[in-house]
């Protein structure tokens, strides 16, 4: 497998035909995708922490990853991102998934389980509420510290 760089609109494009249960992104810092016998199996995008408590200083949040099911495409990608944000000087990585998944990939990438959310709507600073779309449901908050890798280079 190889990676290579995504333009958002690339990246999308792949979340639109593949993705279970989430829509575009709107925006990201870089997103990649994976090649594997010539052909785009996967892609993730990359950007600041949703969350308005975490550090986006020194945290990196996985938005999207998607793959047509190739066979360790998911933590493959989830590896080269932490790769690439060790290389930007950031110290952690993290995601949410779904309450249902298994985290799997995660698990082999070396992320590690942090906490489940409440789920449910909360609304933006203007009073407005955010998008109901996509899912509102309990989500597992995984992570991976970067520090390690950091004072190895």
């Amino acid at each position: 497998m190889k990676t290579i760089p995504l333009k958002i609109m690339e990246l999308n494009e792949l979340v639109s035909k593949l993705h279970r249960h989430h829509k575009p992104v709107q925006g990201h810092k870089f997103s990649i995708g994976v090649i594997k016998n010539g052909a785009l199996v996967g892609g993730c995008s990359v950007g600041r922490p949703v969350s308005r408590g975490c550090n986006a200083d020194t945290t990196l949040e996985i938005t999207r990853l998607v793959t047509d099911g190739t066979h360790n495409a998911c933590s493959f990608l989830l590896g080269k991102v932490c790769q690439i944000a060790t290389l930007m000087g950031y110290e952690k990585v993290q995601t949410y998934i779904l309450e249902t998944e298994n985290g799997n990939s995660l698990k082999a990438a070396g992320f590690q389980y942090s906490h489940t959310t409440a789920g449910g709507q909360w609304k933006r600073k203007d009073g407005k509420e955010r998008r109901t779309d996509q899912p509102v449901c309990k989500k597992q908050m995984w992570f991976k510290s970067l520090l390690k890798a950091q004072e190895e280079k």
